[in-house]
């Protein structure tokens, strides 16, 4: 069966992989937390969506601190990311190979309010996920569940069968056809429990009933988020949160060039802050000479796959001749430096990126990392194409169109003519994901939802999701291609999984719908009170719900 999903380019918003700087904090986020004090995020953003429906926030960062899901992600230092209980007792039981899912409730959650939390909450809370007015979100579930392609959430469309609820401490959620990757799917921000009778959708992304240790105390709109302690929320059924700060602030639209610069400087409140966002290249350069900061650097490793795709469905691009001569005619070097060199990223070869479990290194078209113009050139006389002239749509900002640059030079030496169209980004995003793809290549972005394979192949590969909104933007279809993902998505024995993802890793590469570019690097900085602050092998982003402060 050919799925639907709601997937988002976390890339866009997010980071990358494990960190390879201060080992200091990596050995305190082992040792416990110090309680107390102020903790200060700066955030380019100028809001903050806490409405679990509508946001696609990571378990590890905002939302996790005031919002609890079924499963989350136990995410640590120097190993992979696992799949834990948060509000449930397990990571879910299945009797039927993986299409029925039943879910218990641990004892004793409350909400800030004191009243506790029952699985009633948590289906509402998937159910309104399904409302069209509350759209946005990460969706996969909603392709997953029995009757989800045609429910239209609790407003208009009552409840879904699927979801049952036989007492206050039981779920159970049906699915059309076995999915291994539940219990991961759980762990979504659709999996919080929201109670019904103080569902507001007007209000709800400013005023969230608080189910993890911090509650939304004060929330000025573009400016400033103060979180400070939920009194009901108990760390004894809670494995993953800490609880450090007494108080967390999240200053709002902050310039990243600015922020970073505040801390560099470390001084007063900025002490006790971090950056939400990644730290720009002139600022990097700045603080290799600057001890003080570089020790409060911290560096992903190989993460987030960037890439160019090639929309099959266009010209001379449905040849997959041509596509692999542009495999080979990309100058990866180049846009490696475009992306701040070495500290920018690693040369990628494969779909499936570093840190996923199953993943098979391998490079289909092996060259040197500037490329092998004289094989594209060759591909390109054996498919006929001598003046092969070819439109890149790309977002405007100077950073965006700089590694545009890089690509369009590197298919020039190949006699590629590649014509740069810049748009807004809100424009780039509509084009590309939409119904019609008017755009010959585009460079993407992509870091998985959920760390399997699944996340890296699924959406951006299956036939389902091209166009209308889906994230497949080369519009590759390939019936082989589809009946291997099929078959992993079924797959409830995660090695028997893996093998698959991993072959369908290869075959989809055979055809070369995308190039890949580069496996990219993100730094982070904080403060020098800021402690427990780590990027681990997934997700390619700091651990909000670790970081501490000294006393």
């Amino acid at each position: 069966m050919i799925r639907k999903t709601a997937a988002v380019a976390l890339t866009a918003l997010l980071t990358v992989a494990a960190c390879g700087a201060n080992s200091s904090d990596r050995k305190e986020a082992t040792e416990g937390t110090q309680q107390g004090g102020k903790l200060s995020i700066l955030s380019a953003a100028t809001d903050i969506n806490f409405d679990p429906a509508k946001s696609q926030n990571l378990a590890i960062t905002t939302l996790g601190l005031v919002l609890r899901r079924l499963t989350t992600w136990d995410v640590q230092p120097g190993r992979p990311a696992q799949v834990v209980p948060d509000l449930a007792t397990d990571t879910g039981k299945t009797t039927d190979g993986g299409k029925t899912w039943t879910y218990t409730l641990k004892d004793g959650l409350a909400y800030a309010d004191g009243s506790p939390i029952t699985t009633k909450d948590i289906k509402y809370g998937v159910e309104r996920s399904f409302a069209p007015e509350l759209s946005g979100g990460l969706g996969y579930h909603k392709g997953l569940l029995i009757g989800g392609d045609k429910y239209k959430g609790p407003y208009t469309g009552g409840e879904l069968a699927s979801i049952e609820t036989p007492d206050d401490k039981t779920i159970v959620f049906k699915l059309d056809a076995a999915y291994g990757d539940w219990p991961w799917i759980a762990s979504m921000p659709a999996f919080t429990p929201v109670p019904k009778a103080q569902d507001d959708p007007k209000t709800y992304t400013q005023k969230p009933v608080a189910s993890g240790p911090y509650q939304v105390s004060e929330y000025k709109q573009g400016s400033s988020v103060t979180l400070t302690r939920n009194p009901k929320w108990d760390a004894k059924t809670d494995t993953v949160r800490t609880a450090g700060p007494d108080e967390v602030v999240f200053q709002l639209g902050q310039d990243t060039t600015v922020a970073a610069q505040r801390l560099i400087a470390d001084a007063g409140d900025d002490k006790n802050a971090f950056g939400a966002g990644f730290v720009p290249p002139a600022q990097l350069a700045q603080i290799q000479s600057n001890p003080s900061a570089k020790q409060r650097l911290v560096t992903s490793d190989a993460g987030a796959l960037a890439y160019l795709a090639l929309n099959t469905t266009r010209g001379p691009l449905k040849d997959v001749k041509v596509r692999q001569a542009i495999e080979y005619a990309v100058d990866k070097k180049a846009f490696q430096v475009a992306s701040g060199g070495a500290t920018g990223g690693d040369i990628a070869t494969t779909l499936i990126t570093p840190g996923i479990a199953g993943r098979q290194a391998y490079d289909l078209y092996p060259a040197e990392a500037s490329g092998d113009v004289t094989k594209a050139k060759q591909l390109l006389t054996e498919a006929g194409q001598t003046n092969l002239a070819l439109t890149l749509l790309s977002p405007n900002d100077s950073d965006n169109l700089a590694k545009a640059q890089a690509v369009q030079q590197g298919l020039q030496r190949a006699g590629i003519k590649v014509t740069i169209k810049p748009a807004d980004e809100t424009t780039v995003t509509d084009t590309i994901t939409g119904d019609k793809g008017d755009f010959d290549l585009t460079i993407s972005s992509w870091q998985p939802d959920f760390p399997s394979a699944n996340g890296n192949i699924q959406p951006l590969f299956q036939s389902s999701e091209i166009g209308g909104g889906g994230y497949n933007l080369s519009r590759y279809s390939q019936p082989e291609a589809d009946k291997l993902i099929e078959s992993a998505l079924a797959e409830t024995d995660q090695a028997k999984a893996q093998a698959l993802w991993a072959q369908a890793d290869k075959r989809i590469l055979q055809d070369a719908p995308v190039v890949p570019l580069i496996y990219t690097k993100n730094s982070f900085l904080h403060g020098s009170n800021v402690r427990n602050f780590f990027v681990a092998a997934f997700p390619a982003y700091p651990n909000y719900l670790k970081v501490s402060l000294n006393k």
